[in-house]
């Protein structure tokens, strides 16, 4: 194994587990790319990201960093200042700037309809946990999964917390600003709208975005192979 070839290291977002990056893993693996797909908390922005930091500090290799929906934000703010963060790739995934939250980016542009699809319910230590629903889960997040595999991926989901969904990216400056960014997305998402996609992408100065037709939030279950393909010209390009 190389160590000095970026490692991938893969990030799901709420409502989704790492066992979403499977086909996306397959692919990596088939083209002699090193890849890890950890467990995000969910729990919040700062917390999530300090455990992607530690856990790039324990690989101690360049990493390209891949995060999925909210995934995307804890990746930013683990890139933060940190030099083993080589580039970024964002699936399907929020790039927030300085002081923006999900909640906050998700309503920038019309098209969400997560909102209407969520349950909420107290935790112990304090604040709430969401879910969507299982009736909506089909359709609001893998319309393009087939679904069998939907209604199992709904039964799986990571539930998230209120609070990661509305704190703000911590820092004074975005790691996108620094770090050469990719952005793979579905045209179809009706979690994050295309046009917010595309807004991210340009503003972060992406080097690669790629819009998948017709595709869904679930892009790494539904379009594995483009999800792939865009994270190893995120490896090539700094290797």
């Amino acid at each position: 194994m190389s160590t000095t070839k970026p490692i991938v290291l893969l990030v799901h977002g709420a409502f989704a587990g790492s066992d979403s990056w499977d086909g996306v893993v397959e692919r990596l693996l088939a083209q002699s790319v090193d890849v890890v797909a950890l467990a995000n908390p969910l729990r919040s922005v700062t917390g999530d990201a300090e455990y992607v930091r530690d856990v790039i500090a324990a690989i101690g290799r360049p990493v390209v960093l891949v995060g999925h929906s909210y995934g995307g934000i804890v990746v930013t703010g683990a890139a933060a200042g940190n030099d083993a963060v080589k580039a970024l790739v964002y699936v399907a995934a929020f790039a927030p700037d300085a002081g923006e939250s999900a909640l906050q980016l998700s309503g920038k542009f019309p098209g969400s309809t997560l909102g209407e699809t969520l349950i909420g319910y107290p935790l112990t230590s304090g604040g709430n946990e969401l879910r969507i629903r299982g009736d909506a889960f089909p359709t609001q997040f893998a319309h393009d999964v087939p679904v069998e595999r939907a209604v199992v991926m709904a039964a799986e989901q990571r539930p998230v917390t209120e609070l990661a969904l509305t704190e703000g990216l911590p820092g004074a400056e975005a790691a996108w600003r620094q770090v050469p960014s990719w952005f793979v997305f579905g045209e179809e998402d009706k979690n994050i709208p295309a046009e917010l996609e595309r807004f991210m992408a340009e503003r972060a100065g992406a080097r690669g975005t790629t819009a998948v037709a017709g595709a869904s939030h679930a892009l790494s279950v539904s379009h594995p192979a483009e999800v792939a393909a865009t994270i190893i010209d995120a490896v090539a390009a700094v290797s």
